[in-house]
């Protein structure tokens, strides 16, 4: 018997039903297993396992592929030895086979090509051809620019492939939208309290927590596995819960105290607790005293901002404020704020995260447990080649003047660089671009679509027909996850561990996996050097013995988890050096006041929405990963296209019914492209409404996905970039409703909103300038007026 989808997620999705956190989320998934449990020791004994790590998300959780006698894929199943899994798998992940079978997936190199009409298309090539066509383009810009003119956009395993050939290549101009439009800020602000970053898993030791804040941060719905599993430890241990989002989350509805704040007001509160703390005397004063450096400057700097001044900018109760201080203050040192991931909100979010990494210092909760925990990894040591020769220039020296904080390149610097205003020697005239859809990911899309004329080459590689590959010169189909051979996972967590990933399956069409195209671009370059390895099977192999394990080993048992000597907490009076220039928590900031920024976080008021605009809040669902995922055939089933949350005293303003069909159009007077269904819900602020990223694809190519739901990113024209890092805060936009279906050439016409803006501005100075010589007309009227009539007198 044929096994159906939704047959598969209820068998391989089971095991999460049962999460306390997940379970009022996955309401679809619920419907789909009806608690039905798989035990793992009743799994069919002919089936044989392959060992992998998921990339459904950037969880990474390993798991076993389990196939039959015809290899067939039958369960996706969480490695029970594995931290990031423990044994279970989450809806996207159980989904993963969908990746593999989806029928709109990217099947041949394709060329863009252009007839005689002068009309492009795209023309199927075979690898060789596509990969010539690439080399001989990038010799060009490199004989014509130099070998730094071309840009590389990345995320998740494509990432350290593609990066490794442009090192190769003498270019280090690499960005990752994850860093400037996602969790950059939190890693500047963390660094510069502790001298250490948050990375991902972040270090939250929340399974051992009394007291969890979650801002903004709707854990549960953003289906991070490992989390989900230690909330619902943590909850069902009776830890307190605190949330602050304008929206009844699924985490705000266990919570303890939710705090439906005022969007863009949370610094505010952030002071507010600082002050309570330290005025109420529950901040942890022993530790502070030991390992803190500025408290008393802080405790003056805060003296003012009382939860008093702090409920009239954000609207929550001032006894709110100070009640739910205290319960973060009786749990400590096993009580924390959870760092966030996608942080790039308001263009002062350096500081706002610095803001929380203080106050887990107030709470002594850094290096404790229940609080933050320090982590440990097992490093790999990289395969011997050559050393790569050095850039002439790089992102740093079209960043750093700038954004001197910025610990990677900036996509939206390499954007700036890319357009034909730019300096010359800086000028990037190529992409190359894996697996990210950045026109769906980095805002400011008229910037983009210029940027994007002035490439010389443009490369995309990917598994699906995303936005982006419509803009490619070349397109190459990558293997998924379940067919190829990646770099082992080997981040910090609480114990040292790596996790193996090795095709499960043949690959399905003329797919190849990344670490072979770069390969094959490296010969083609010259490069043969930096890859004497017949293919990454020997490097693994290489890297597994040299920490004593082998490629034969890890086949056996997918995750190894290896011995460490460092603490994960700090011990009883131990004195401890931070990385930091006083080598304490620098809850004054000594790098900042150097650099001529705030050495402790102030507040910026930031702007609220005109009458009949509202604030745009979007989030994640638990079944589906930003934008890649909308197509997956399984995930499709369970979750087809977003909504837009509505408070219903404000859909009785505008008369929304329940299911209504509206679209939207932000301050600058974009339109959304489709529409989608209004939900009304007293779960969101009526001066707010929240819709969920990654809709409204426009590909004709993605058969389910495209033409469901709204997408928000073109929504999001103004923009406030942080002036630490770089992040580029895009919650700063405002939303209004559209009830009656737009026209096409709407639009189009509306999503030039600078040119528009451009021609008001103009009719605007125009009319002024009229109007000033109108009045002047007026005056030497007058004034020869005047004169005659003292010439009569």
């Amino acid at each position: 018997m044929k096994t159906t989808r939704r047959q598969f997620i209820k068998i391989a999705g089971a095991s999460t039903a049962g999460m306390a956190i997940a379970g009022s989320v996955l309401g679809s998934v619920q419907k789909v297993s009806e608690a039905v449990h798989v035990k793992k020791d009743m799994l069919d004994s002919e089936l044989t396992r392959t060992p992998t790590y998921c990339e459904v998300c950037f969880w990474k959780c390993a798991a076993w592929v389990y196939k039959d006698k015809e290899g067939n894929i039958k369960k996706l199943i969480g490695n029970d030895e594995d931290q990031h899994a423990r044994g279970k798998l989450c809806p996207r992940g159980t989904g993963g086979l969908g990746m593999y079978e989806d029928e709109d997936r990217l099947k041949k190199p394709l060329i863009r090509r252009t007839d005689a009409n002068g009309k492009q298309y795209y023309e199927e090539a075979e690898w060789d051809v596509a990969l010539d066509y690439i080399a001989n383009k990038m010799n060009g810009i490199k004989k014509d620019y130099g070998k730094e003119n071309m840009a590389l956009f990345v995320h998740g395993a494509p990432a350290k492939h593609f990066e490794y050939l442009f090192k190769a290549f003498g270019n280090e101009n690499h960005a990752e939208p994850a860093y400037a439009q996602c969790a950059g800020p939190r890693e500047a602000g963390f660094f510069a309290t502790f001298g250490s970053g948050v990375g991902s898993p972040e270090p939250a030791d929340m399974q051992n927590s009394k007291c969890i804040v979650f801002i903004g941060n709707h854990i549960g719905e953003n289906m991070h596995n490992s989390f989900v599993q230690e909330v619902s430890t943590a909850i069902d241990n009776e830890a307190k819960i605190i949330v602050v989002d304008p929206r009844l989350s699924t985490v705000a509805s266990k919570a303890t105290h939710w705090l439906a704040i005022k969007p863009g007001t949370d610094m505010a509160l952030l002071l507010a607790w600082m002050h309570v703390l330290i005025y109420d005397n529950i901040y942890d004063k022993e530790y502070i005293d030991k390992y803190a450096y500025g408290f008393e400057e802080l405790k003056a700097h805060v003296a003012n901002y009382t939860p008093e001044w702090a409920a009239g900018i954000t609207t929550i109760n001032p006894e709110l404020i100070r009640k739910s201080a205290h319960t973060m203050a009786a749990a400590s040192p096993a009580s924390v704020i959870h760092p966030g991931r996608h942080t790039t909100w308001y263009g002062d979010d350096t500081q706002r995260e610095r803001a929380m990494a203080m106050i887990n210092a107030l709470l002594g909760a850094y290096g404790r447990r229940g609080g933050m925990y320090m982590g440990v990894k097992q490093k790999l040591p990289k395969y011997p080649v050559p050393a790569f020769p050095h850039p002439h220039w790089s992102w740093q020296d079209i960043t750093k003047p700038k954004f001197k904080n910025a610990a990677v390149g900036l996509t939206n610097v390499l954007i700036e660089a890319s357009l034909p205003e730019f300096d010359k020697k800086h000028q990037i005239k190529g992409w190359f671009i894996a697996g990210t859809s950045v026109i769906n990911t980095i805002p400011d899309r008229i910037k983009m679509f210029k940027a994007i004329e002035n490439q010389e080459l443009i490369v995309v590689v990917d598994t699906m027909p995303m936005e982006m590959t419509g803009y490619a010169d070349v397109v190459l189909p990558e293997s998924t996850y379940l067919e190829r051979h990646d770099y082992s996972r080997a981040g910090k967590n609480r114990v040292a561990q790596v996790a193996f990933r090795m095709p499960a399956v043949e690959a399905k069409y003329d797919s190849k996996p990344a670490w072979w195209m770069a390969k094959e671009l490296g010969h083609r370059l010259g490069l043969e050097k930096y890859y004497p390895w017949k293919n990454l099977e020997e490097v693994l192999d290489w890297q597994f013995k040299q920490v004593g394990s082998s490629l034969e080993e890890m086949k056996k048992i997918g995750v190894k988890t290896f011995p460490s000597t460092e603490p994960i907490y700090l011990l009883p009076g131990e004195d401890y050096e931070f990385n930091t220039n006083t080598g304490k928590i620098e809850l004054y900031s000594t790098d900042f006041a150097e650099k001529g920024y705030d050495a402790m976080p102030k507040f910026t008021r930031h702007d609220s929405p005109d009458p009949g605009f509202y604030h745009l809040v979007y989030g994640r669902a638990p079944m589906h990963t930003f934008g890649r995922t909308q197509n997956n055939p399984y995930l499709y089933d369970l979750y087809e296209t977003n909504s837009i949350w509505i408070n219903p005293r404000t859909a009785k303003l505008w008369g929304i019914e329940n299911n209504s069909d509206i679209w939207l159009k932000n301050q600058d007077g974009v339109i959304s492209e489709f529409s989608t269904k209004a939900r009304l819900t007293e779960r969101i602020r009526p001066d707010s409404i929240y819709m969920v990223h990654g809709f409204g694809h426009t590909n004709k190519k993605l058969s389910r996905a495209r033409g469901r739901g709204i997408n928000d990113i073109p929504l999001i024209t103004k923009i406030k970039v942080d002036p630490i890092m770089g992040g580029t805060g895009m919650r700063n936009n405002f939303v209004t409703f559209v009830l009656e279906e737009p026209s096409r050439e709407e639009i189009i016409a509306a999503a030039d909103w600078k040119a528009n803006a451009a021609k008001k501005k103009e009719a605007s100075e125009n009319k002024k300038k009229e109007t000033e010589k109108k009045s002047e007309a007026k005056k030497e009227h007058t004034k020869e007026t005047h004169t005659k009539e003292e010439a009569k007198s």
